[in-house]
């Protein structure tokens, strides 16, 4: 029997075992299908346990992430395989669980050549972001803003050495090539999941462990001092000329 046929059948007795840990509304048979067609595009999957394939799959689920829709990955390596968030399903996450209403959240790199500056106006905490039209030049930093309803905004800088010194010493992979092949997208990660810890997210036990195990790195010491502005907050802005999103 092939092994994505053995996958989605380890996939199906964890939802019945497990169904209260899944989310409200969740679409079973859709998820299924999106299984399979993620699946299909694994080239080595026979070289992997199917028990071990569904219980990653399982943690998407628990999340309310999609494979399909590159939210989150299953990560095949060295005979052992491993769940993984990605940048757009930490937004994702962030925005539905964050006990605070969240407009928006986002991350972006900073390359150089870019202008970037944090600075105070009028006792404002600001960010101002102006990045050179397609820009390939060496990253040299990336940043991470959520904007909250009640107009109130925190944010998160680091730099590349930074982003590079967490890779070496709290990575789970450290010998991954995945940040060689996707480094923008790992640095906009990296300090969006920096920033995600001083937001107050509310997940129930099961999501928790989905959304930890999924984290690319193992912090074991506190983020930052959360950048605000201390006698009023809602008074924070953020300047940039693109969009808000990805």
């Amino acid at each position: 029997m092939p092994n994505e046929t053995l996958t989605l059948k380890s996939l199906e007795m964890l939802f019945e075992a497990k169904h209260d840990a899944l989310p409200t509304g969740f679409n079973k048979i859709r998820y299924l299908q999106n299984s399979k067609a993620y699946l299909a595009e694994i080239e080595d999957i026979n070289n992997y346990k199917a028990e071990d394939i569904a219980q990653q799959l399982f943690k998407g689920a628990v999340l309310g992430l999609d494979f399909l829709n590159k939210e989150c990955h299953v990560i095949f390596d060295k005979g052992k395989v491993g769940f993984q968030t990605d940048y757009k399903g930490e937004m994702k996450l962030a925005k539905k669980h964050s006990v605070r209403p969240l407009l928006d959240i986002f991350a972006k790199i900073v390359r150089a050549g870019d202008e970037f500056r944090e600075l105070v106006d009028e006792g404002k905490p600001k960010v101002h972001f102006n990045p050179l039209p397609f820009n390939n030049s060496e990253i040299v930093g990336s940043f991470a803003v959520a904007l909250f309803a009640d107009g109130g905004m925190i944010y998160e800088t680091m730099s590349a050495e930074e982003i590079e010194l967490v890779r070496k010493h709290y990575g789970k992979k450290r010998d991954n090539d995945t940040w060689d092949k996707s480094k923008g997208e790992l640095s906009k990660r990296t300090v969006l999941r920096r920033l995600c810890k001083m937001i107050d997210i509310d997940f129930d036990a099961e999501q928790r462990l989905a959304f930890e195990d999924g984290s690319e790195f193992e912090f074991n010491k506190e983020p930052r001092p959360v950048q605000v502005n201390p006698l009023n907050e809602s008074e924070s802005e953020v300047i940039t000329n693109e969009a808000n999103e990805g």
